[in-house]
């Protein structure tokens, strides 16, 4: 039985497509100037061009976390061939700390769907150690998140959320 924090994510075909089913055993927010993200909400990409601030709760600062950022949906969402495509990767994060004390791996990037819209996947990952990340992807197309946590001794995610975009026309913008 899935639990209520879980249903988002299966809903919206984070599980299945990005992550296997996980209990979430932490709190991550996730802001964006003063707009929390919360699964499903759509933003517009202007709105998520600033490296949002993400905070780690209910940790043991002896803990190390890795956070990504990915788009399962490149370049559109009815032929994701190029799923995932990597946003951001921060490791070494200190638990009970924000991203902003980890080590930027991947530099943010821009969400800029093309076509339809994307899902945008924050996945915190809890690590064995520090500086244990060492497999680290050498492009920001193909990305797996799965199987960089496979090659990571990540284990499965301790929290995630989503946010939908898609392209802004000129007349969406007024």
């Amino acid at each position: 039985m899935a639990k209520m924090s879980e249903v988002p994510l299966i809903v919206g075909r984070v599980i299945g497509d990005v992550l296997d089913s996980f209990s979430a055993s932490m709190k991550m927010s996730v802001t964006y100037g003063n707009k929390q993200v919360y699964n499903g909400h759509e933003f517009y990409p202007t709105a998520v061009a600033a490296k949002p601030r993400v905070e780690i709760e209910g940790a043991d600062m002896r803990n190390f976390y890795t956070l990504l950022m990915t788009d399962p949906d490149v370049p559109g969402p009815s032929d994701p061939y190029l799923r995932e495509h990597l946003h951001w990767l921060v490791t070494d994060i200190p638990g009970t700390t924000d991203a902003t004390f980890g080590k930027e791996v991947v530099t943010y990037e821009i969400p800029k769907p093309s076509i339809g819209i994307h899902r945008f996947v924050f996945v915190l990952l809890k690590q064995k150690g520090r500086q244990t990340v060492k497999n680290l992807p050498t492009s920001r197309d193909h990305f797996n998140t799965r199987r960089f946590a496979a090659d990571n001794d990540l284990g499965l995610p301790v929290a995630a959320v989503f946010f939908n975009a898609q392209r802004e026309t000129a007349a969406r913008r007024r």
